[in-house]
């Protein structure tokens, strides 16, 4: 009785844990109910999971809502240790709330037997968060008997929660507390369309909605965690922040434009951009060695755009945002200010060539909010007060920030640009979009903080309010 208390309890845990998303300080998109391990029935069995192995296959195309969408193969080796066969009902939880009270379910289910198809139906348990709220679930009838495996396959489509350029995805492990004994091992992976490296996965940083799992082993697309004799617990569930595909896709395609065209400098100047917008958190910079590696990456490729085309204001002004940023959040609170003074100069040379162009006029606007000892606006006109002969930078008037430490990036070995050849720009098309709109291609577009009046996101808490106020309008 005592041990039938304790897997019931166990159960329950899993259970609360499974539907119950905590309170978030920041706004964030809803997140999708995460995959999840089989659950036995509530009585008391003597079956082992003997190996589990869960492969996590992101796909390229996106949902519509712009989650990322991973298809999900599940593998159970089920074996009953005890001397009588057990027919169970087996669980599989297929919603969740989103933290918004809403439901959505996990799509394609597909559950196989002893190589047999079985068919599930759609049992309903309360919502601990909201007993009068029904949650569904999968349920199959599996025969395990006695001292023989039984395998079972569990085929789904995840969404993951996302907000551009991130994703996360999730894989809950403790629900196999509920079988007998340990879990002999396990075998979690997740495959990308390209090859993993620090750059598209978030090892030692959060985008805010979800961090990687400690012990990741990245090997050529795949990311790989193994555990033997595991008795799940919470701090075990799997967790995987990546950007999206079509985030990193838009890096990929601009890396292998510029290795077949070197001098072209619209090129380089997307590439700097796609840098940018892959270093950046919603407040902040990425601050892991990959993110911090994309930052500098992102200054070598405008530097590169501007000195071929020293002309273009919109890869100037480009280019001065993506060292605002750096300044804000690396150079803040040390003595010397390099890429502010360089940041100053960029902006200074894009007003020269293009002072009616409204990316400019916002970025000039900001910036002058934010220094106004450095940039001072008399009507429409700047005056870039720290550009003198002998540049000196009092310290910065903005209100004290915890900054992110600068850090000498180690470098990370190329990325192979096998990027998909529908997203490729040819060398003899005509000249993108400039900096401040957002190009349209399917699968390639930036997100929003890319369009004018949305500069210098991450500055969000440094600016006035009525800048902020702005911003909430636009």
């Amino acid at each position: 009785m005592m041990l039938r208390s304790l897997i019931c309890f166990s159960l329950s845990l899993a259970a609360m844990f499974l539907f119950t998303i905590p309170a978030l300080a920041d706004v964030a998109p809803p997140a999708p109910p995460p995959g999840s391990n089989l659950l036995p029935g509530q009585e008391l069995t003597r079956v082992r999971m003997v190996a589990e192995s869960v492969v996590i296959v992101v796909q390229t195309v996106e949902a519509p809502n712009g989650n990322g969408i991973a298809r999900v193969t599940a593998n159970f080796t089920m074996r009953n240790l005890g001397a009588e066969a057990e027919s169970m009902a087996v669980r599989f939880p297929i919603s969740a709330n989103d933290g918004f009270y809403n439901y959505p379910e996990i799509e394609d289910l597909q559950v196989r037997a002893a190589g047999k198809q079985l068919s599930t139906r759609r049992i309903t348990i309360p919502d601990p968060e909201d007993n009068d709220y029904p949650l569904p679930w999968a349920e199959f009838d599996v025969t395990f008997p006695s001292g023989q495996d039984v395998l079972i396959e569990v085929k789904y489509t995840l969404e993951g929660v996302s907000e551009y350029p991130y994703v996360n995805f999730e894989y809950i492990l403790e629900s196999g507390a509920g079988w007998q004994g340990t879990i002999g091992s396990i075998d979690l992976i997740v495959r990308l369309p390209y090859d993993v490296n620090p750059y598209n996965v978030l090892i030692e940083s959060s985008w805010g909605m979800g961090q990687t799992s400690p012990g990741a082993v990245l090997s050529g697309r795949e990311i790989h965690w193994h555990y033997d004799e595991l008795e799940p617990e919470r701090q075990h569930n799997l967790s995987v922040a990546l950007l999206l595909p079509s985030a990193w896709n838009i890096v990929l395609t601009e890396q292998g434009n510029v290795q077949r065209n070197p001098q072209d400098g619209e090129a380089w100047g997307r590439l700097g951009r796609a840098y940018k917008t892959v270093s950046r958190l919603r407040r902040g910079l990425r601050d892991d060695l990959g993110g911090l590696e994309l930052f500098e990456l992102g200054i070598e490729a405008y530097e590169k755009a501007v000195t071929i085309l020293p002309k273009d204001a919109l890869w100037h002004a480009g280019f001065a945002e993506l060292l605002f940023d750096g300044y804000y959040w690396q150079e803040y609170s040390s003595s010397a200010k390099p890429g502010l003074l360089r940041a100053l100069q960029e902006l200074d040379r894009a007003y020269e060539l293009k002072p009616g162009d409204p990316f400019i006029r916002d970025l000039v606007e900001e910036v002058s909010l934010a220094l106004p000892e450095g940039l001072a606006l008399k009507g429409d006109v700047p005056t870039f007060l720290w550009l003198t002969a002998t540049p000196t930078i009092p310290p910065s008037p903005l209100p004290s920030v915890t900054s992110t430490p600068t850090l000498a990036p180690t470098k990370i070995p190329p990325t192979p640009t096998s990027a998909p050849t529908e997203t490729e720009i040819p060398a003899s098309a005509p000249s993108p979009l400039p900096e401040s709109i957002t190009p349209q291609p399917s699968q390639t577009n930036l997100p929003a903080t890319e369009e004018p009046g949305a500069q210098l996101c991450a500055t969000m808490l440094l600016i006035p309010l009525a800048i902020w106020l702005k911003k909430i309008h636009h």
